[in-house]
């Protein structure tokens, strides 16, 4: 088998790469307004209610129409998945990860049309999109290997006497609700870090993007998915995600999105149910609220990049973007006055023409986002965007910046995930550093300094899970890059990690003495 690398990004800025993209939007648009069923058992499963997925930058078009589950399907769901448990746990290690790997190729063959669904569902543009699809492939291929070696034997310390040995079993049932934000890469992650381990799943997407979640069930169907493995499931959040939550069956929950929703489910899980006979694993990764500095020896034009970047790419909408650029007085002026020029020349439009900047994932986030721009305005002055883009027809709000802004400030202290950056001025490096852990996160991070013992300070002190010197705060890799955080910003898993699998695997030790 050929060592893990990661997928390399298509190159948009080639018109012939960039048409064949734009071919495949225009394809996947002749198939808007669809219906698709739930699937449970490997079967079709339609609801009364529905759940319609709409193209945020145009809200009237109506990318799919998907179920809307409750308690009822969800109990069907987790019967299936329990069922389907008793015999996928026997599956060999080399099965599961070879479903894995097929899985890969057929992304890779559907690669364009993966990124042309999410482009129009989601709002990302075409390197956003095609960087979560590499990403979803990165995470089955790096999971496949790491199966195989969590599936081989293990070291232990041999003892006079006794043939022993230690191995790993898969936990159960689990629970997996994915964001919308990386709506194929941490659904397809999340999911097949469970299954490749011999646990079944009750897969519940986030209404924002039930298309994506649709899209890879059909990969894994064709990649040889057993019935009932993975059960998908468009569904109330408030009546069958609290279910599943509570279900005595659940053996483990994987989540991934806000603090408030992960501290509930971590609350509820916490809870002994009846028939309940294990305490159950919570995953979840959580919010941010990432900042990076710039110090006095900064290149200034570089912090510039790396600071717009990743704060406005995705309109901010990351839980690794950067809402803080927290900047030594000495160059306050000066990132000040040049960030201005960057952000005022970013270009806004549709994402199905590529535009770099396009509209926020739906009204709900559109509203929360402008009520946090007239708090900026409140806390600080603002210097670029705080409304909304004129004349658009989607949920498009300008990028924005305020200046002038208090450590504490709610601006600097509280998720946006939206297109604001706070800028806060520090009087020296100490202060900034103090300042950059003066939030309940602790994410990701990035410092701009050309002083290497500034650096070095700064990998020690500064708090957060993905630390990035002299590059922005957003992009992690699979393999290279394990991403997760501290504090409120989760349970300090690393996703695309080495030791992300153990999260959804026990240990068993055996012991034998001669006859």
């Amino acid at each position: 088998m050929k060592t893990f690398a990661n997928e390399v990004y298509l190159d948009f800025t080639k018109p012939a790469i960039a048409a064949k993209q734009r071919a495949a939007i225009d394809d996947v648009r002749k198939r808007f307004g669809k219906e698709y069923p739930n699937v449970i058992n490997g079967k079709r499963v339609v609801t009364e209610k529905k759940t319609f997925s709409r193209n945020p930058a145009n809200p009237e078009e109506i990318i799919g129409v998907f179920q809307k589950s409750g308690r009822d399907d969800a109990e069907k769901a987790m019967k299936a998945a329990k069922k389907a448990f008793e015999t996928w746990k026997n599956e060999s290690w080399k099965n599961r990860a070879d479903l894995l790997f097929r899985a890969a190729k057929i992304m890779r063959r559907r690669r364009l049309e993966i990124n042309a669904w999410m482009i129009s569902e989601v709002g990302k543009n075409y390197l956003e999109a095609d960087a979560d699809t590499c990403e979803a492939i990165d995470f089955l291929e790096f999971y496949g290997r790491e199966a195989l070696r969590y599936g081989g034997e293990q070291p232990i310390t041999p003892l006079p006497g006794e043939k022993n040995e230690m191995f790993y079993i898969p936990l159960g049932v689990g629970v997996v609700i994915p964001p919308w934000n990386f709506p194929f890469a941490i659904l397809a992650g999340m999911t097949t870090a469970a299954v490749v381990c011999g646990n079944t799943v009750v897969l519940k997407p986030s209404s924002d993007s039930p298309m994506m979640g649709q899209i890879f069930m059909e990969i894994m169907k064709e990649a040889g998915l057993p019935n009932g493995v993975i059960n998908y499931l468009v569904a109330s959040g408030a009546e069958a995600g609290d279910y599943l939550v509570d279900h005595p069956d659940t053996r483990f929950i994987s989540f991934t999105g806000s603090m408030e929703v992960g501290l509930r489910i971590n609350e509820r899980a916490a809870k002994t149910n009846p028939g309940q006979i294990w305490i159950k694993r919570v995953v979840a990764e959580m919010g941010g609220k990432d900042g990076i500095v710039v110090d006095s020896e900064a290149n200034i034009d570089d912090a510039v990049q790396g600071v717009v970047a990743a704060a406005y790419g995705f309109q901010g909408q990351k839980c690794s973007a950067c809402s803080r650029a927290i900047v030594d007085a000495k160059v306050y002026d000066e990132f000040v006055a040049k960030l201005k020029v960057a952000v005022d020349a970013l270009s806004i439009g549709d994402p199905a023409d590529n535009a770099y900047f396009g509209p926020v994932v739906n009204e709900g986030a559109e509203k929360s986002i402008l009520n946090y721009m007239r708090i900026a305005k409140k806390e600080g002055r603002i210097i670029c965007g705080g409304g909304k883009v004129r004349g658009s027809k989607g949920y498009y709000l300008q990028p924005t910046v305020v200046v002038g802004v208090k450590p504490t400030s709610r601006i600097m202290q509280e998720e946006v995930f939206g297109p604001i950056l706070a800028v806060c001025k520090a009087k020296d490096f100490d202060d900034a550093l103090k300042i950059a852990n003066n939030t309940i996160y602790g994410l990701t991070g990035a410092v701009y300094s050309r002083n290497a013992k500034k650096l070095e300070r700064a990998r020690q002190e500064f708090h957060v899970g993905n630390l990035y010197l002299n590059r922005k705060c957003t992009g992690a890799l699979v393999g290279g890059n394990p991403f997760g955080g501290f504090n409120m910003s989760g349970t300090d898993s690393k996703a695309g990690g080495r030791d992300y699998l153990l999260l959804f695997l026990q240990a068993k030790s055996v012991s034998k003495k001669p006859i």
